[in-house]
């Protein structure tokens, strides 16, 4: 007769997501509430990511080609200085305006002028990281925190069962089950947003430091390059 009534218990209860969000308290419900935004707004970082490092890539890539195919300095400063450059195109631009600027200002020490372009180029690349990695941060935070910001509802949500248990008197499944249920749901969604935080940050700081990488072997590359035409006085 008992399993009869828990199977008829079990039977009328609702275990839907909105009916768990309905029926938790206030706590529960503020945990179920910040994870889903954290999650939505992880997900809006990583769609914007995928496709600024996506178009990072294509247009260092197009920068690189154009950069090596023996067109002047001069020249190509003239045709992209009046656009807005990201990437290597940035650093090129910054290291040509300071470049342009010590020779027109006469300047006479050759390592003066080195150590400036070299100034210029790290300021460059660290605006360029920065911009690359914006809001990664969230994604860490969310990574790491988002479990136990999920365990804490459960914890709660069971210590409600048991408060439920004590007022009532009884162990039934329908005195247990709504707060356990609704315990395992914080869980779930503190895990739903946890792991592809986890992933997609570990991911895209990879994808970031390479394109980081590939910014300062640029800025090393040009120094070169400017460091030989500074023996002759002047770009070519």
């Amino acid at each position: 007769m008992q399993a009869i009534e828990i199977a008829d218990a079990a039977h009328e209860l609702d275990f839907s997501l909105f009916a768990l969000f309905l029926q938790a308290d206030w706590v529960v419900k503020s945990v179920i509430i910040g994870l889903l935004i954290a999650s939505i707004w992880c997900w809006a970082i990583i769609f914007e990511k995928v496709r600024l490092y996506n178009r990072a890539k294509r247009e260092m890539k197009d920068f690189e080609k154009i950069f090596w195919s023996g067109q002047s300095l001069e020249e190509l400063y003239q045709s992209i200085s009046q656009t807005q450059t990201k990437g290597q195109a940035a650093l090129f631009v910054a290291a040509m305006k300071e470049w342009k600027r010590s020779f027109e200002q006469n300047a006479s020490s050759s390592i003066g002028v080195m150590s400036r372009l070299e100034k210029v180029l790290d300021v460059a690349i660290v605006r360029e990281s920065d911009l690359l990695e914006k809001r990664l941060g969230f994604l860490a935070t969310v990574a790491s925190a988002g479990v136990f910001i999920g365990l804490f509802g459960t914890v709660w949500g069971i210590m409600n069962a048991f408060q439920s248990i004590a007022i009532s008197k009884s162990s039934n499944l329908a005195v247990v089950a709504p707060g356990i249920a609704e315990a395992l749901f914080a869980t779930a969604l503190g895990l739903m947003a946890a792991i592809p935080a986890n992933i997609a940050y570990n991911k895209l700081s990879s994808d970031s430091s390479k394109i980081i990488e590939k910014l300062e072997n640029f800025a090393d590359e040009f120094l070169t390059i400017l460091s030989r035409q500074l023996e002759s006085r002047g770009p070519r």
